[in-house]
């Protein structure tokens, strides 16, 4: 009979360091892997959309203004992203994403925040004008479906649903406002 594995703290902090999950989360990921890295991240991430879709219909009261200034004043985003409690509202973590977001919003221009933002009568033009192909133009104007700038291999709402996993309650960006000298 083999014994089961038990990771080490070392293992345990590394994984913290390289997720940002909980540090019990960490453990069982690693656990339930037998110490596969890889396989634990994957663990997390997925828990971390389970725990997203179980938290998405909870009310965000609470949360913090998150903004980035570019090009010496001339451009600047302004973003609200919610969360449930001050607590969360207050973490650095919490915070970092905010501005993350407003570098996202600065760099990729989108102008909905979701797909149930955009107007039946764009819409409506677009899939005619596109021959019914509309996700390529929700993913160039919609900020959840927009690939994140600092890595493509995941969409905004991925990030949200990672950092939902990570901080344990429900995230949305409420709006968001691009400021550019010069233009209306």
């Amino acid at each position: 009979m083999t014994k089961p594995y038990t990771p080490s703290a070392a293992d345990v902090k590394a994984l913290r360091d390289a997720t940002n999950a909980p540090v019990m989360d960490c453990r069982r990921a690693l656990t339930e892997s037998g110490g596969d890295v890889e396989r634990a991240k994957k663990l997390l991430a997925e828990r971390g959309e389970q725990l997203a879709r179980k938290k998405s219909e909870q009310a965000t009261s609470e949360g913090f203004i998150g903004h980035y200034i570019h090009q010496g004043g001339k451009l600047g985003v302004l973003v609200e992203l919610g969360c449930q409690t001050d607590f969360v509202a207050k973490n650095a973590q919490f915070q970092k994403l905010a501005h993350d977001l407003a570098v996202h919003i600065c760099a990729s221009r989108p102008l909905f925040v979701s797909r149930d933002e955009v107007p039946e009568a764009v819409r409506a033009r677009k899939e005619s004008e596109l021959d019914g192909k509309i996700d390529k133009y929700y993913e160039e104007v919609v900020l959840l479906e927009q690939p994140y700038v600092r890595d493509e291999t995941k969409t905004v709402g991925e990030l949200i649903s990672s950092a939902v996993g990570v901080l344990g309650e429900n995230i949305k960006v409420r709006r968001f406002a691009r400021f550019d000298i010069g233009e209306s």
